[in-house]
């Protein structure tokens, strides 16, 4: 168990836990404290895994929970664009096992036949010494996946694919050191924005974006230079920054993550 040549030869360290409350939480408090990353925290399992919006994410042994410390890896301005960097790391690396079926689910999820199977959730705080700390974590349903949800949830192993958590992340711990290297500190956003379309689920299809207290029914149109969802509307094409997608056939109540 670890990280593989590729990975710890340009400088990723690992630490992995029996039990946290959050992955993301400890690599917060570790960006806080100075740790300069990058830094991958994994844990066999959370007490208080989380998602967006504060959001439960259940996590019991046999899945994937890791956390990736970055510092000062991106200005403020492009940070958001490491969730789109994630997304198509953690698509490639899903899709070895399951093929095309593998998609993204704008903004940060991943999908099997309309079911969730992983989530993405990015936080950043400031360094006790004012540099800047991001955080990539990630959920992945290996062996189990929660029942009783409001939306369809989905396993590896429910499509034949026994990947073991700590093989998964060194697969995906190297993917995602390769698409940050192309992604260059955001000037390479362009090469990330045309392979994460390459993954994206529901585009050229009708959806509902939810925002809050507010719907929207459109098109999904793809996404523009700065990684917002553009939806097409009797009222006129759309921009989104934030928001649930709700694809046709996928009951949900908004993602965990």
């Amino acid at each position: 168990m670890g990280l593989t040549a590729p990975v710890t030869e340009r400088g990723y360290r690992l630490e992995v836990f029996d039990n946290l409350g959050s992955t993301n939480d400890e690599a917060m408090a570790r960006g806080r404290d100075g740790d300069p990353g990058p830094l991958w925290i994994r844990a066999v399992q959370q007490t208080g895994g989380k998602g967006r919006l504060g959001r439960q994410w259940v996590s019991p042994v046999g899945n994937l929970y890791a956390s990736l410390l970055l510092v000062d890896a991106a200005t403020q301005d492009r940070a958001p664009e490491l969730g789109f960097v994630a997304g198509v790391a953690l698509a490639s690396t899903l899709s070895r096992f399951l093929g095309p079926e593998a998609r993204i689910k704008w903004p940060n999820d991943i999908v099997v036949g309309g079911a969730k199977l992983a989530g993405i959730l990015l936080e950043a705080t400031q360094t006790r010494w004012g540099g800047f700390a991001c955080v990539i974590g990630v959920g992945v349903n290996c062996a189990s996946h929660p029942q009783g949800l409001p939306y369809p949830a989905t396993d590896l192993a429910s499509h034949g694919a026994a990947v073991a958590p700590d093989d998964l992340l060194e697969f995906f711990a190297e993917e995602l050191a390769g698409w940050l290297d192309q992604w260059d500190e955001g000037r390479g956003f362009a090469q990330i924005r045309a392979a994460w379309l390459l993954f994206a689920a529901g585009m050229g299809e009708t959806a509902e974006v939810a925002m809050g207290d507010q719907r929207i029914k459109g098109i999904l149109r793809g996404l523009d230079e700065r990684g917002r969802l553009l939806v097409d509307t009797e009222a006129g094409l759309r921009t989104i920054d934030a928001g649930d997608v709700f694809l046709p056939g996928l009951i949900e109540a908004g993602g965990q993550l």
